[in-house]
């Protein structure tokens, strides 16, 4: 079937479906003057049926916004189903490596002509910075969600110069050589929606996509020698995934090395707040890891790879364990029971919670409007985002465009 996303009448660009939600009843004492457009990438519905880390963290913002009193408009895909006013060029999600440059660039054009009524527009694509520079509007945000390597950072070196780079840990800043950073704002959970599990599963929990970086193969090495039974729960959709399953890690399954499949929103915290641990042996300087936050919100220990963001998530002997070859992750298995599952929990609430996420966003969107004065310094780079109290409303230049960072890593 063939997708006809944006029809052109008479010049104007018009969508072919479009719904809007009614906005949230709130009086007018209590409603922010912030309008804030959120375009997210066209592969996948936000939130995600399934697997999907960055369409499953513009969910948790776009709600987590709205709760803290600004109007959003997120532009996604049809079948989205994030309760925020929405609007969509694609009625469907395209399906990850199903579409590339033109059809992203189809979505961001069709996604600019539909947010000129809002103050700060926050793009997650990777085409549509780089288009907004074209164009005149209101000023522009962005996420890195992917790192900084030789073909995304001279992308976000020119987007740097004219708009604000968000970067989503300190190690991931720190990689971003000649990008301006404007803010270090790692993700954040709706902690409250997640339940709290005592591990009485008796396994350690492998959760993720199938694939070499994610460190399966590793996971299942440390579980066999620590006598851990192992479930590994994966993205398993796209042929190089089967692929990899099929010759490296299918092979190694049996007995209480099991893999069951990819799980629902629902069921993936089923099985985190059941497991003793989330084993998670990355093998790549991940940006984030939104798994591990997520784990640890079921009140369950990581035990991970010391890689990446993962030192800014994990409290080494506290909420997990720090490893760096197999015998330390098979070490931290046998002791990860010891740890007070408590602390987990209390380790999202206080610093990855939803709300602390939409205050961070906040502060920045106020920076970029003003003309982005007041940038982080460099500690905050090095040693995580700092909490940012939520700034009270005020009047805005809608127009302002160039709101460069301050933070240059060299």
């Amino acid at each position: 079937m063939v997708l006809r996303p944006l029809e052109l009448v008479g010049g104007a660009a018009t969508m072919g479906t479009m719904e809007r939600h009614p906005d949230p009843e709130v009086t007018d004492q209590d409603r922010s003057p912030l309008r804030v457009g959120i375009i997210a990438p066209p592969w996948l519905p936000v939130p995600p049926v399934a697997y999907g880390g960055t369409e499953n963290v513009l969910d948790i913002l776009a709600r987590g916004l709205v709760t803290a009193g600004a109007d959003v408009v997120l532009v996604t895909t049809g079948d989205a189903t994030c309760p925020v006013p929405r609007r969509w060029v694609f009625p469907r999600a395209l399906g990850v490596g199903n579409g590339g440059v033109a059809e992203e660039a189809c979505h961001v054009i069709g996604a600019y002509a539909l947010l000129g009524d809002v103050d700060v527009v926050h793009d997650h694509s990777l085409v549509g910075p780089l288009y907004a520079r074209s164009i005149p509007g209101p000023p522009v945000v962005t996420t890195n969600h992917g790192p900084f390597n030789e073909v995304l950072a001279p992308i976000y070196r020119a987007i740097s110069q004219q708009m604000s780079v968000i970067a989503i840990s300190s190690h991931q800043a720190s990689e971003a050589v000649g990008v301006s950073i404007a803010a270090v704002i790692h993700h954040g959970i709706d902690v409250e929606r997640i339940p709290f599990g005592d591990g009485t599963g008796g396994y350690a929990a492998f959760l993720g996509r199938m694939h070499p970086n994610k460190g399966v193969e590793e996971a299942i090495v440390a579980a066999r020698t620590a006598g851990m039974p192992l479930r590994i729960a994966a993205k398993m959709s796209e042929p190089a995934e089967r692929e990899y399953f099929m010759a490296r890690v299918g092979p190694h399954l049996g007995g209480d090395i099991k893999y069951i499949g990819e799980l629902s929103r629902a069921e993936k915290y089923d099985f985190l707040k059941d497991a003793v641990c989330l084993l998670n042996p990355i093998r790549w300087a991940e940006p984030f890891g939104m798994v591990m936050i997520e784990a640890m919100a079921c009140g369950t220990p990581v035990v991970t790879n010391n890689r990446g963001s993962a030192s800014e998530i994990v409290d080494d002997t506290e909420t997990g364990f720090l490893c760096d070859d197999t015998d330390s992750l098979v070490k931290a298995l046998r002791l990860v029971e010891t740890l007070n599952r408590s602390r987990s929990r209390e380790a999202v609430e206080q610093r990855f919670s939803s709300q602390r996420m939409a205050a961070d966003h906040i502060a920045l969107y106020r920076r970029a409007i003003a003309g982005g004065a007041d940038c982080p310094d460099t500690d905050h780079l090095r040693h995580g985002a700092r909490r940012i109290p939520q700034f009270e409303g005020g009047q805005h230049n809608h127009r302002s465009i160039k709101t460069p960072g301050s933070v240059l890593v060299t």
